[in-house]
């Protein structure tokens, strides 16, 4: 003690502070020097258009003219910084998808036409952005190497259509089909490499660009590795239940990816050891000499894609001494490792998420400290962050400390394409985004000017203000108990979560569920404390994946970013980063809002089995509803769900419609469900009912004990009338 006393006094003595003082100033210079540059060089990019373009002949007959934006509190260079900033995403080689042809055409798979297809939001060249690449698509640099990635702004950017005007909206939530777009990239790389025309094609584009290859072979080699992990990918994540446009099981996808590379070894050659034949519980469908060769020379510790891939081509081979499983056989083994993504979700809007104090539809995650830094990490991760983690020796170090590693043989070293700085900066840049005001209200903002213009000449847009004071009475008695107005430019504001349990919002049960009681392998984690609302955990062999993707993120977080950096660069960016984390977030932790039941010791997690109920303003751009995207408009909402024994010519909730389309309609405040081909939705199954939330309905659920009279249909049309001044 007296030694520990002694340093600290000389660490602390005057003449040492005097030198800690000058390093610190001297740090601080550059360091300010290269955030100056960083915010004037965010405003470069001004195109006035915002690199949005007009299309033609476009998906589902949609034509529409360049869109225009509306009142958001965001300039020019604010959208174009937003859609163009990268997080550390990288789905494939940047020059692959530079050169890619679609699989049944020589056209670019990157054309605006399939981009479209997929509803994506094509633009055109501007500074930030040359070559052109669709909102929310961006060049990712990574050891030496450039990637193809996606940022928030891929699924976190709207648009609605009328006759032929287009709206762009900022934070607004994508009518994107993620997973079918990535089955087409599949099958256009599956198809490069299969067809001796393509691939010619294909290669000689790659080496044209002289970027990132100088020869063929390398060209062939990664387009086959990286054929393989897409392929990985969508089997590993395939459902039985059919996203369509505007949905994804964004944390089952999370989940899946952090098992993949946290599973060890000793853990995945238990699994194989104990998988018994289909209809045969008594007899095992690999012997040990199999297992032993299908995992020789993969790694201890961390597997991660490109091993994982080798092991599945290794069960499914046929040469001497591997098993040859079918399909189904690998079907029944993937299922013990991950889980099926069968829960899919809105893409939440992004306003007024910097001003709240717990995000995600079940609350998942608090806003305060680093939280919002964990929660954009383990979307990076699902979204194709590259996770080089690796392990070592026992050592040293914060991320081995604060995950609980400290002790174990081996530690994990959490290297990574996760631009964690970026991350806090794209936070805060999300704190000046404000939700869209309806087009034809008034706003001091030339945008919106631009757009009243348009929409005034309208009818059908014009809000009738005798329906929207008797929709602001039944709003107050029906909504505001759980959805508070608020001021959407308050720069003080707080965003309260109202968390209502499942069982009595009565809305789809899966995504809840899932979130607690889907499992998998810890690997390295096992064994390991977590503290939660009830108390410190140990982490088992099998754990809950909320578990062990807190985990995996803490690890990420604690992790100097950017290993392309000199590392006295990653150290300062790593203390900026936290520093601004908990400096610069005006969140402080807080008690959950609303009717739910608390974690307790037995079930710590019983909390997130609840939905969140949050401020409507916007809502208007944010169609489809409920948080699984079952119901196509506000008034459909008001409308009750159809039970055995209710009569046939009733109003009810529409159970099946068509999904894609941007085509928006004014009056129900919803986008258009018939006369095209796009997905149809049916609510018939668990991940897709579009049951509950039926407050002011025939069915309406008593309220604080007092049962609601269902309101009138032309109340309904108030309401609705009132739901578009939000």
């Amino acid at each position: 003690m007296g030694v520990l006393k002694t340093g600290l006094c000389n660490l602390f003595s005057r003449h040492n502070l005097w030198w800690l003082t000058k390093l610190l100033i001297i740090l601080s210079i550059p360091m300010g020097i290269s955030l100056l540059i960083g915010k004037i060089y965010q405003t470069w990019d001004d195109d006035p258009e915002r690199g949005a373009i007009a299309i033609e002949n476009g998906a589902f007959g949609e034509n529409y003219s360049t869109p225009i934006y509306l009142d958001q509190g965001w300039s020019a260079n604010d959208s174009l910084w937003y859609y163009n900033t990268t997080q550390g995403s990288a789905l494939i080689p940047y020059d692959f998808f530079i050169a890619l042809e679609q699989a049944d055409s020589t056209e670019l798979f990157r054309a605006n036409s399939l981009i479209d297809k997929y509803r994506y939001l094509p633009q055109k060249p501007t500074f930030f952005n040359p070559d052109g690449l669709p909102v929310g698509f961006v060049k990712e640099s990574y050891k030496g190497s450039d990637y193809i990635g996606f940022t928030c702004a891929a699924c976190h950017t709207g648009q609605v259509n009328y006759k032929g005007t287009a709206i762009r909206i900022d934070g607004g939530p994508a009518m994107a089909d993620m997973v079918g777009f990535l089955a087409d990239l599949q099958k256009s790389m599956d198809i490069a490499m299969a067809s001796s025309e393509k691939n010619q094609r294909f290669v000689a584009k790659v080496l044209e660009l002289n970027n990132s290859y100088s020869n063929a072979e390398d060209v062939q080699a990664d387009l086959k590795r990286w054929a393989r992990k897409i392929r990985l990918y969508n089997n590993i994540n395939l459902s039985s239940v059919d996203y369509g446009y505007a949905r994804l099981d964004a944390f089952g996808r999370i989940y899946n990816r952090v098992l993949e590379h946290v599973i060890n070894r000793n853990q995945l050659r238990d699994v194989l050891l104990g998988v018994t034949k289909a209809g045969d519980d008594d007899t095992n469908l690999l012997t040990p000499v199999q297992v032993d060769k299908v995992l020789e020379d993969i790694s201890e510790t961390i597997i991660g894609d490109l091993q994982f891939a080798k092991i599945i081509d290794r069960l499914m081979s046929a040469k001497e001494g591997y098993p040859a499983l079918s399909m189904n056989d690998m079907n029944r083994i993937k299922a013990l490792i991950f889980n099926e993504p069968n829960a899919p979700v809105s893409y939440p809007f992004l306003w007024d998420i910097v001003q709240s104090d717990y995000v995600q539809w079940n609350g998942l995650a608090s806003n305060a400290g680093v939280g919002p830094l964990g929660r954009n990490t383990g979307e990076v991760i699902g979204v194709f962050g590259i996770l080089d983690w690796t392990a070592h020796k026992r050592g040293w170090s914060l991320p081995s400390l604060v995950t609980g590693q400290k002790s174990k043989s081996y530690q994990i070293e959490f290297t990574s394409s996760i631009d964690l700085v970026n991350l806090s900066r794209l936070e805060s840049h999300l704190a000046s985004l404000t939700s869209p005001v309806w087009p034809t209200q008034k706003a001091d903002n030339p945008q919106q000017e631009i757009a009243k213009a348009i929409f005034d000449k309208l009818p059908e847009w014009q809000i009738d203000s005798a329906k929207v004071r008797r929709g602001r009475q039944l709003y107050a008695e029906y909504c505001e108990s759980c959805h508070e107005v608020i001021d959407r430019t308050d720069r003080d504001r707080i965003v309260v979560a109202n968390m209502l349990d499942i069982n009595v919002a009565g809305t789809d049960r899966a995504m809840a569920e899932n979130s607690v009681s889907y499992k998998g392998y810890s690997g390295n984690f096992k064994n390991t404390y977590q503290t939660e609302s009830v108390g410190g955990l140990v982490i088992k062999d099998r754990a809950p994946v909320v578990q062990i993707l807190t985990a995996a993120t803490m690890g990420e977080v604690t992790t100097a970013p950017d290993p392309d950096k000199w590392w006295p660069r990653r150290a300062l960016d790593w203390l900026y980063m936290l520093a601004k984390s908990f400096f610069d977030n005006e969140i402080k932790a807080s008690v959950k809002s609303g009717n739910y039941q608390p974690d307790t010791t037995a079930s710590p997690y019983q909390s997130l089995l609840s939905y969140k109920a949050r401020s409507l303003n916007g809502i208007w751009a944010t169609a489809p509803y409920l948080h699984n995207g079952s119901v196509p408009s506000i008034y459909d909402l008001l409308l009750p769900v159809k039970r055995d024994g209710d009569p046939a010519d009733g109003r009810y909730r529409p159970t099946e419609f068509k999904v894609g389309s941007r085509e928006f309609d004014p009056i129900k405040i919803g986008l258009r469900t018939e006369g095209y081909e796009g997905f149809t939705f049916k609510a018939n199954k668990r991940g897709d009912f579009n049951s509950g939330h039926e407050y002011g309905t025939v069915h309406a659920p008593a309220v604080d004990g007092q049962q609601q009279e269902p309101m009138t249909d032309e109340e309904r049309w108030d309401l609705v009338e009132y739901i578009k001044t939000l």
